[in-house]
Protein backbone atom coordinates (compact mmCIF):
# COMPACT_ATOMS: atom_id res chain seq x y z
CA UNK A 1 0.00 0.00 0.00
CA UNK A 2 0.92 3.70 -0.40
CA UNK A 3 1.10 3.90 3.50
CA UNK A 4 3.61 0.71 3.83
CA UNK A 5 6.00 2.47 1.34
CA UNK A 6 5.93 6.11 3.00
CA UNK A 7 6.38 3.81 6.09
CA UNK A 8 9.31 1.86 4.84
CA UNK A 9 10.64 5.39 2.94
CA UNK A 10 11.24 6.95 6.41
CA UNK A 11 13.00 4.10 7.77
CA UNK A 12 15.11 3.42 5.20
CA UNK A 13 16.10 7.72 5.95
CA UNK A 14 16.54 6.99 9.19
CA UNK A 15 19.18 3.94 8.82
CA UNK A 16 20.66 5.77 5.81
CA UNK A 17 21.46 8.37 7.77
CA UNK A 18 23.08 6.95 10.96
CA UNK A 19 25.33 4.09 8.79
CA UNK A 20 26.38 7.48 6.62
CA UNK A 21 30.01 8.21 7.84
CA UNK A 22 30.69 10.92 5.89
CA UNK A 23 27.59 12.81 7.58
CA UNK A 24 28.79 11.78 10.64
CA UNK A 25 32.23 13.40 10.13
CA UNK A 26 30.99 16.14 9.02
CA UNK A 27 28.71 17.25 11.59
CA UNK A 28 31.68 16.61 14.23
CA UNK A 29 34.87 16.97 13.48
CA UNK A 30 35.20 20.58 13.34
CA UNK A 31 34.11 20.96 16.42
CA UNK A 32 36.38 18.53 17.93
CA UNK A 33 39.31 20.71 18.26
CA UNK A 34 37.63 23.60 20.99
CA UNK A 35 40.63 25.90 20.22
CA UNK A 36 40.80 25.91 16.44
CA UNK A 37 37.23 27.17 16.25
CA UNK A 38 37.81 29.65 18.62
CA UNK A 39 40.97 30.64 17.26
CA UNK A 40 39.10 31.03 13.71
CA UNK A 41 36.22 32.32 14.39
CA UNK A 42 37.25 35.12 17.22
CA UNK A 43 36.61 37.72 14.40
CA UNK A 44 32.97 37.38 14.03
CA UNK A 45 31.65 39.61 16.70
CA UNK A 46 28.43 40.61 14.14
CA UNK A 47 26.31 38.46 15.07
CA UNK A 48 27.02 38.29 18.77
CA UNK A 49 25.74 41.79 18.84
CA UNK A 50 22.66 40.63 16.81
CA UNK A 51 22.06 38.25 19.66
CA UNK A 52 22.70 40.03 22.28
CA UNK A 53 20.08 43.19 21.24
CA UNK A 54 17.65 40.20 20.56
CA UNK A 55 17.99 38.88 24.28
CA UNK A 56 17.95 41.88 25.88
CA UNK A 57 14.51 42.53 24.00
CA UNK A 58 13.17 38.94 25.41
CA UNK A 59 14.75 39.74 28.57
CA UNK A 60 15.44 35.85 29.10
CA UNK A 61 15.96 33.14 30.24
CA UNK A 62 17.47 32.01 26.53
CA UNK A 63 17.64 28.49 25.41
CA UNK A 64 20.86 28.53 22.62
CA UNK A 65 20.97 25.28 20.09
CA UNK A 66 24.61 24.73 19.53
CA UNK A 67 26.16 26.69 22.27
CA UNK A 68 29.27 25.28 21.32
CA UNK A 69 31.84 26.69 23.45
CA UNK A 70 30.38 30.07 24.43
CA UNK A 71 31.16 32.52 21.48
CA UNK A 72 27.62 33.72 21.95
CA UNK A 73 26.36 32.48 25.56
CA UNK A 74 29.18 33.98 27.42
CA UNK A 75 28.55 36.87 25.89
CA UNK A 76 24.35 37.04 26.64
CA UNK A 77 25.68 35.57 30.28
CA UNK A 78 28.02 38.92 30.66
CA UNK A 79 24.47 41.59 29.69
CA UNK A 80 23.01 39.83 33.01
CA UNK A 81 20.66 37.04 30.59
CA UNK A 82 20.15 33.34 31.87
CA UNK A 83 21.41 31.35 29.13
CA UNK A 84 20.60 27.41 29.03
CA UNK A 85 23.19 26.00 26.06
CA UNK A 86 22.64 22.89 24.23
CA UNK A 87 25.55 20.85 22.26
CA UNK A 88 26.50 17.52 20.81
CA UNK A 89 29.90 17.96 20.69
CA UNK A 90 31.85 16.90 24.51
CA UNK A 91 34.81 19.19 23.87
CA UNK A 92 33.01 21.77 23.50
CA UNK A 93 31.22 21.87 26.18
CA UNK A 94 34.61 20.95 28.33
CA UNK A 95 36.55 23.80 26.66
CA UNK A 96 33.26 26.18 27.49
CA UNK A 97 33.20 24.81 31.20
CA UNK A 98 37.17 25.94 31.41
CA UNK A 99 35.67 29.29 29.90
CA UNK A 100 33.41 29.43 32.93
CA UNK A 101 36.07 28.80 35.09
CA UNK A 102 37.16 32.30 34.61
CA UNK A 103 34.34 34.29 34.77
CA UNK A 104 32.60 36.04 37.57
CA UNK A 105 30.42 33.61 39.72
CA UNK A 106 27.50 35.75 38.58
CA UNK A 107 28.25 34.66 35.28
CA UNK A 108 28.80 31.21 35.80
CA UNK A 109 25.57 31.11 37.56
CA UNK A 110 23.37 32.41 34.62
CA UNK A 111 24.89 29.12 32.48
CA UNK A 112 23.49 25.85 32.11
CA UNK A 113 24.46 23.32 29.57
CA UNK A 114 23.33 20.25 28.54
CA UNK A 115 24.83 17.96 26.14
CA UNK A 116 22.76 15.95 23.49
CA UNK A 117 21.28 16.01 19.97
CA UNK A 118 18.93 18.75 19.56
CA UNK A 119 16.20 16.98 17.64
CA UNK A 120 15.95 15.05 21.16
CA UNK A 121 17.07 16.80 24.14
CA UNK A 122 14.16 17.78 26.39
CA UNK A 123 14.42 20.00 29.50
CA UNK A 124 10.72 20.56 30.57
CA UNK A 125 11.22 23.90 30.70
CA UNK A 126 9.74 26.91 28.20
CA UNK A 127 11.94 29.78 27.30
CA UNK A 128 10.90 33.11 25.70
CA UNK A 129 14.07 33.37 23.31
CA UNK A 130 14.92 30.17 21.59
CA UNK A 131 18.55 30.20 19.28
CA UNK A 132 20.04 28.53 16.88
CA UNK A 133 22.81 30.57 15.77
CA UNK A 134 25.56 30.47 13.26
CA UNK A 135 24.60 27.94 10.82
CA UNK A 136 23.89 25.06 13.70
CA UNK A 137 20.46 24.87 11.63
CA UNK A 138 22.70 23.44 9.02
CA UNK A 139 23.44 19.79 10.20
CA UNK A 140 20.00 18.82 9.96
CA UNK A 141 20.23 16.92 6.67
CA UNK A 142 16.70 15.59 5.90
CA UNK A 143 13.03 16.68 6.04
CA UNK A 144 12.97 14.72 9.14
CA UNK A 145 15.58 15.58 11.18
CA UNK A 146 14.24 19.26 10.64
CA UNK A 147 10.52 18.56 11.79
CA UNK A 148 12.11 16.63 14.48
CA UNK A 149 14.25 19.95 15.78
CA UNK A 150 11.30 22.08 14.92
CA UNK A 151 9.36 19.95 17.37
CA UNK A 152 12.02 20.07 19.91
CA UNK A 153 11.72 24.43 19.42
CA UNK A 154 8.04 24.63 20.27
CA UNK A 155 8.11 22.28 22.65
CA UNK A 156 10.24 24.42 24.60
CA UNK A 157 8.94 27.91 23.77
CA UNK A 158 6.67 29.93 25.97
CA UNK A 159 2.84 30.82 24.66
CA UNK A 160 4.17 33.68 22.65
CA UNK A 161 7.99 32.99 22.46
CA UNK A 162 10.48 33.58 19.44
CA UNK A 163 12.74 31.42 18.04
CA UNK A 164 15.63 32.99 16.22
CA UNK A 165 18.37 31.59 13.63
CA UNK A 166 20.76 32.37 10.82
CA UNK A 167 21.92 30.38 8.32
CA UNK A 168 24.26 31.01 4.94
CA UNK A 169 21.81 31.72 1.70
CA UNK A 170 23.42 28.94 -0.63
CA UNK A 171 25.49 30.49 -3.06
CA UNK A 172 25.73 29.19 -6.86
CA UNK A 173 28.94 29.73 -7.44
CA UNK A 174 30.48 27.99 -4.35
CA UNK A 175 28.88 25.22 -5.06
CA UNK A 176 29.63 24.95 -9.07
CA UNK A 177 33.20 24.37 -7.23
CA UNK A 178 35.69 22.01 -9.34
CA UNK A 179 35.64 19.46 -6.17
CA UNK A 180 39.32 18.44 -7.43
CA UNK A 181 40.66 22.03 -7.05
CA UNK A 182 41.75 23.14 -3.53
CA UNK A 183 41.26 27.44 -2.65
CA UNK A 184 44.09 28.13 -0.45
CA UNK A 185 44.27 30.87 2.12
CA UNK A 186 47.32 32.46 3.69
CA UNK A 187 49.22 30.41 6.37
CA UNK A 188 48.69 30.85 9.90
CA UNK A 189 49.61 29.62 12.86
CA UNK A 190 47.51 26.65 14.55
CA UNK A 191 46.98 26.69 18.11
CA UNK A 192 48.60 24.51 20.36
CA UNK A 193 46.43 21.85 21.76
CA UNK A 194 46.12 18.29 22.83
CA UNK A 195 49.49 17.37 22.34
CA UNK A 196 49.58 19.93 19.15
CA UNK A 197 52.51 22.10 19.21
CA UNK A 198 51.57 25.49 17.89
CA UNK A 199 53.15 25.36 14.17
CA UNK A 200 52.85 27.51 10.83
CA UNK A 201 50.40 25.55 8.32
CA UNK A 202 49.26 26.27 5.06
CA UNK A 203 45.37 25.78 4.62
CA UNK A 204 43.67 25.11 1.67
CA UNK A 205 39.78 23.72 1.11
CA UNK A 206 37.86 22.03 -0.92
CA UNK A 207 34.25 21.82 -1.85
CA UNK A 208 31.80 19.14 -3.27
CA UNK A 209 28.27 19.49 -3.39
CA UNK A 210 25.76 16.73 -3.40
CA UNK A 211 23.04 18.34 -5.60
CA UNK A 212 20.25 15.59 -4.76
CA UNK A 213 20.91 15.71 -1.22
CA UNK A 214 21.83 19.41 -1.25
CA UNK A 215 24.49 19.21 1.25
CA UNK A 216 27.76 20.52 0.70
CA UNK A 217 31.02 18.49 1.33
CA UNK A 218 33.82 20.56 2.89
CA UNK A 219 37.47 19.22 3.16
CA UNK A 220 39.85 21.80 5.23
CA UNK A 221 43.28 20.55 4.83
CA UNK A 222 46.12 21.47 6.87
CA UNK A 223 49.74 21.63 6.16
CA UNK A 224 52.20 21.71 8.47
CA UNK A 225 55.19 24.57 6.98
CA UNK A 226 58.17 22.91 8.60
CA UNK A 227 57.15 19.43 7.02
CA UNK A 228 55.85 16.64 8.43
CA UNK A 229 52.10 14.82 8.53
CA UNK A 230 48.99 17.28 7.28
CA UNK A 231 45.49 16.43 8.64
CA UNK A 232 41.88 17.19 6.82
CA UNK A 233 39.24 18.51 8.79
CA UNK A 234 35.50 17.60 7.12
CA UNK A 235 32.46 19.87 7.25
CA UNK A 236 28.85 19.15 6.00
CA UNK A 237 25.99 21.76 5.53
CA UNK A 238 22.79 21.35 4.35
CA UNK A 239 21.78 24.09 1.88
CA UNK A 240 18.54 25.58 2.53
CA UNK A 241 17.32 27.54 0.08
CA UNK A 242 15.27 30.95 1.12
CA UNK A 243 11.46 29.32 -0.20
CA UNK A 244 12.58 26.03 0.97
CA UNK A 245 13.21 26.98 4.85
CA UNK A 246 10.41 29.32 5.12
CA UNK A 247 8.28 26.28 3.47
CA UNK A 248 9.74 24.28 6.65
CA UNK A 249 8.98 26.53 9.03
CA UNK A 250 5.56 27.58 7.73
CA UNK A 251 4.36 23.91 7.55
CA UNK A 252 5.93 23.16 11.02
CA UNK A 253 3.80 25.50 12.79
CA UNK A 254 6.01 28.96 12.71
CA UNK A 255 4.74 31.73 11.72
CA UNK A 256 7.54 34.28 10.38
CA UNK A 257 7.61 37.46 11.89
CA UNK A 258 11.26 39.16 10.29
CA UNK A 259 13.57 38.39 8.18
CA UNK A 260 17.52 40.05 7.67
Amino acid sequence: TRSSLRARGRAMSRKARRDDPELEAGSCAHYDDPAYYAQAYRRRVDDVRFYEDVARASRGPVLEYGCGNGRITLALARRGLDVTGVDLSAPMLADLDTRLSRETDEVRARVATKRGDMRKVRLNKRFPLVLCPFNTFLHLYAREDVEAFLARVKQHLTPRGRFVLDVRIPDAGELARDPGRAYASPKFRYPEADGRKGEVVRYQERFDYDRSRQVLFVSMEFTPEGGGEGWMTPLAHRQFYPEELRALLHYNGLAIEDEW
